[in-house]
């Protein structure tokens, strides 16, 4: 068999406003962040992050979080797209107390990986519906920076 390749198809530079804090349920700490705009640059994908989503996020007692992000963007040519990312993000129990806090974190510290699903009526980006995507991840205190890979 072949192992997997990855091929780059866009950065997502998406801008997040204050987390909203719902508390600590019984599955763990519940917060929500809002998405309120970016872009989308890249090879094969570009386009504007609209301010129409949020991310659903479950941080756990030991910092593992589980992110469950719901937004849409407008690509170049006018087409919408919606974008389900499914992921995870951890790290040594001091670093993830600090991006819960909104302070900056070196990347490198983090394991932040996602698997986005995307839904679109654009003939022209059908090709988004069908393959599996990975993403690599970076959190700042007033953004998300992801990398987009398809696996083939």
């Amino acid at each position: 068999m072949q192992a997997p390749q990855l091929t780059h198809i866009a950065y997502f530079h998406v801008e997040v406003g204050t987390p909203i804090t719902i508390g600590e349920t019984a599955e763990g700490l519940r917060r929500v962040i809002p998405i309120l705009g970016g872009k989308i640059i890249g090879p094969r994908l570009n386009g504007e992050i609209l301010a129409a989503g949020a991310d659903y996020q479950l941080i756990r007692a030991d910092g593992y979080s589980t992110l469950d992000a719901r937004y849409t963007a407008r690509l170049d040519n006018g087409a919408l797209l919606y974008i389900v990312n499914i992921g995870v993000r951890y790290g040594a129990p001091e670093v993830m107390a600090k991006i819960t806090r909104g302070e900056p974190v070196n990347a490198d510290e983090v394991y932040f990986r996602t698997s986005p699903r995307f839904e679109t009526t654009s003939v022209e980006h059908q090709w988004l519906l069908r393959p599996l995507f990975i993403a690599t991840g970076a959190r700042h205190p007033d953004r998300v920076e992801l990398g987009l890979y398809e696996l083939s």
